[in-house]
């Protein structure tokens, strides 16, 4: 398969994209250091990132900036920020991108735990992941072509336990390797509109 992957630099990433170029071909996509650049929160630049890639077979979003901070912090301006990247971000490369993906190919988004099991600072992360999934659920009734979609429901990750540990008291970490996994599910499996949750 050719497999497109925006966020490869990311530590969700680098797992999945070393779990997936075993067996696939893995172009990459992001703001710097990748084969396409790209921002997702520009449709246009989008846009552009299809025209260039062509056809491909499955597309894979492991990027998407939110914001953190308690309810009394967030601010119209700063949940904007979840919306704009996170949630619009990784819509618009459905809406944007479903002529480019073959017949039968996938598309994999990524949501988090904090959508079920809420945290301090996670109000705004936890409403996008609750926006994506319902996307992704009623997405996968309408998308042409036998084109699946999925999303990755992680946990905390061990290899960020350091930088987001102090958000997630009393939770078990799972290693970036386990939630690659995941993503091999959605891209190589048949199911669709799944949560696929790694926690």
């Amino acid at each position: 398969m050719k497999v497109l992957l925006i966020g490869a630099n990311g530590t969700i990433g680098r797992a999945v994209r070393k779990q997936l170029e075993m067996r696939h071909e893995v172009v990459t996509a992001g703001r710097n250091e990748a084969d396409l650049l790209v921002d997702i929160t520009s449709p246009n630049s989008i846009k552009e990132m299809y025209l260039k890639i062509g056809k491909v077979d499955a597309v894979i979003c492991a990027a998407g900036a939110t914001f953190f901070g308690s309810l009394t912090e967030l601010t119209p301006e700063k949940n904007e920020q979840s919306i704009q990247s996170k949630l619009k971000g990784q819509v618009n490369l459905v809406l944007l991108g479903h002529e480019h993906v073959n017949n039968n190919g996938s598309f994999t988004l990524t949501t988090g735990i904090i959508m079920e099991e809420p945290i301090v600072g996670g109000v705004s992360a936890a409403m996008v992941g609750g926006a994506i999934k319902a996307f992704v659920e009623s997405a996968a009734f309408e998308l042409p072509r036998g084109i699946r979609i999925n999303h990755v429901s992680p946990t905390v990750i061990a290899e960020s336990i350091e930088k987001y540990g102090p958000y997630f008291p009393g939770f078990e970490p799972v290693s970036a390797y386990r939630v690659a996994k995941a993503y091999q599910k959605s891209v190589e499996g048949i199911q669709s509109g799944k949560t696929y949750r790694v926690y």
